[in-house]
């Protein structure tokens, strides 16, 4: 399991729109080659039961997953489920107000495998680890880019 914190420049309404929205993964995370919303939440477009439609590479192979909001709480917290042929992955996004009017963004990334390919799960666990941090790398300088954009 991965745990990190983010400190970025931008509200924490603005921040957790962008990222509550999962289809913005593609445009931070170096290991989604495609992301698309394919259902709307109940309450809101990225709400609970909010689906998505992932291509993820991992090792030089890419695969489809599929990313469901199972919690989801304005401005303060979003919970997505993620299953592939051989994974399951839940994603954790946490933030906070800092005093400069910034946001604290704290990523718990879970992966899993499953199937036969969960044996290999202790050998993997190094690389998982480098995947997230350059998910949360690109996450950072992604909100560095909304910043000055603006």
């Amino acid at each position: 399991m991965l745990r990190e914190t983010i400190e970025v420049a931008e509200s924490q309404e603005r921040a957790f729109d962008a990222v509550a929205d999962f289809s913005t993964s593609a445009e931070w995370d170096p290991g989604v080659l495609a992301a698309r919303r394919v259902r709307a939440g109940g309450g809101a477009p990225s709400g609970v039961g909010a689906e998505y439609a992932l291509t993820v590479t991992f090792r030089g192979r890419s695969s489809e997953m599929t990313y469901t909001t199972t919690a989801y709480e304005p401005s303060r917290l979003v919970v997505l489920e993620g299953v592939g042929p051989k994974i399951r992955a839940t994603d954790t996004i946490e933030l906070e107000p800092l005093a400069s009017g910034g946001t604290r963004i704290t990523y718990t990334a879970d992966l899993r495998l499953s199937g036969a390919a969960r044996l290999a799960q202790p050998l993997l666990s190094g690389a998982f680890a480098g995947m997230g941090h350059r998910a949360l790398a690109g996450m950072r300088a992604w909100f560095e880019r909304r910043t000055v954009g603006r």
